[in-house]
């Protein structure tokens, strides 16, 4: 490769990293047009014809956003190798986020650092090749390694307890390993889990997997770091994550339990192991990965609303869960419990919180509001479904989870065209929004007169 090659592909590098937005962006839009190509050959579809090209790029974005949502079974409409490629772009699209994420938490934590060294460009260390290569490196490593140990259990399973072939095993036990870890919820089988809803051998691996992806890579790091170094103080990214996930999967498991405890559609049937069983794997699942094992078209009204709340939510931080993440809403409350004390600054677990920080949370926050409630209200206008319907297919597209009451394949192309923007916002806005805050961070060289508007 030529020298002013060479110089002008590091130009357009350190242009895309003063701009990650764009970076992102450009990334996921590029297999998002790639699965749709492969989507519409007709090698792709069970019949051997070419799929229509709009259901070949919701489904794209549905597996590049691992997101979950479809409008054609994915069983029975797509070949084995147009399931390969779903399977292809949910590994993408999990190591994506997760590099990605990791990496701009990396060039918001040293952008005066990285700034000065990306002048001198070959001198660059504050993200430099080694750091880099190291955070890949650990993500394919991490990836990979939990997905094979979950598709192992699967497979043990589907082997021994469905009498399935080896091959189909294997075939069954890596596609949900996948697509449990990187939070996709895409399933071969029309009924998603259901019909595997009291076997623990299969809910609770993928249970594992889901929880595993959704706390986030730079949790996961500071888990393996602690393990080998006694010593380490937990940063406070961990310390708020793990506790508030835990907290929310637990009463998510209470709250579904005590609403469907006696529907005679959903838990009313089964034992009492199996209902605790079903319950936590549906307090896991909106977190987000979006495998269900009940009809979500039979749940109370207000397990649906549960379940938007937690789909807003979400997971951890630069993991492959969607949502607004698990520490924006816990930073929330700690703001809201500092307002209501009086107390002037907030301080959070012997910290105290950076005012930017407190408004970038609250940013993110109220714009998924906003975008869910607009991809809720033109849904509403071109639909006859309900509100708790349609509501629920809104926020499972912004948080990317997947879970639907059923409504996807019978909305018209408008309707399917707000969940594809809706799952790419949801999927590309938290993360490059609250980078793109921190990178715009400057001093501000006057002050203006303050005055207080009338609040409440």
């Amino acid at each position: 490769m030529s020298a002013p090659l060479i110089a002008e592909t590091r130009r357009r590098g350190i242009a895309l990293l003063r701009h990650p937005a764009r970076a992102v962006a450009l990334a996921f839009g590029a297999a998002t047009l790639l699965g749709t190509f492969l989507l519409t050959l007709p090698i792709a579809s069970a019949s051997g014809s070419a799929t229509e090209p709009f259901t070949a790029l919701f489904t794209a974005v549905s597996a590049v956003c691992v997101t979950g949502l479809v409008v054609v079974d994915t069983a029975g409409h797509w070949s084995t190798f147009g399931e390969v490629v779903i399977l292809g772009l949910i590994q993408v699209g999990g190591f994506g986020i997760m590099t990605l994420a990791s990496l701009l938490i990396l060039l918001v934590s040293r952008r005066i650092g990285l700034r000065l060294q990306m002048t001198a460009q070959a001198e660059t260390k504050a993200l430099g090749l080694g750091e880099v290569r190291k955070v890949l490196l650990g993500v394919i490593i991490t990836s990979l390694l939990v997905e094979a140990i979950i598709a192992v259990f699967l497979i043990a399973r589907f082997a021994t307890g469905y009498d399935k072939s080896f091959g189909q095993a294997v075939y069954h036990g890596v596609f949900h390993a996948v697509s449990a870890f990187n939070n996709a919820g895409f399933a071969l089988y029309p009924d998603s889990i259901v019909r595997f809803a009291t076997d623990p051998f299969i809910c609770v691996p993928l249970m594992l997997a889901t929880i595993i992806g959704g706390l986030g890579f730079p949790v996961l790091l500071e888990l393996a770091r602690r393990r080998n170094r006694r010593g380490r103080r937990w940063s406070l990214h961990t310390k708020i994550t793990i506790p508030v996930y835990f907290g929310l999967l637990f009463l998510g498991a209470i709250a579904f339990l005590v609403f469907e405890w006696r529907n005679p559609a959903t838990l009313g049937p089964v034992g009492g192991f199996d209902k605790v069983l079903i319950g936590f794997f549906h307090s896991v699942q909106p977190r987000t990965a979006g495998f269900n094992s009940v009809d979500m078209a039979q749940v109370h009204p207000s397990t649906l609303l549960l379940n938007d709340v937690l789909m807003f939510i979400g997971g951890g931080s630069a993991g492959t869960a969607g949502g607004i993440k698990v520490t924006t809403f816990a930073l929330l409350g700690w703001v809201m419990l500092a307002e209501i004390r009086g107390e002037p600054t907030v301080h959070i677990m012997g910290r105290k919180l950076a005012g930017e920080v407190q408004r970038q949370a609250l940013t993110v926050a109220l714009l998924g509001v906003g975008a869910v409630m607009a991809g809720t209200i033109v849904l509403l206008s071109i639909t006859q479904f309900r509100l708790d319907d349609v509501l629920f297919e809104a926020t499972s597209a912004f948080a990317t989870v997947g879970m639907s009451t059923g409504i996807t394949a019978q909305l018209p192309v408008a309707g399917q065209v707000v969940l594809v923007v809706l799952m790419f916002m949801g999927r590309l806005g938290p993360i490059t929004l609250a980078s793109a805050l921190a990178l715009r961070e400057r001093a501000r060289r006057y002050e203006l007169p303050e005055e207080r508007p009338i609040v409440g």
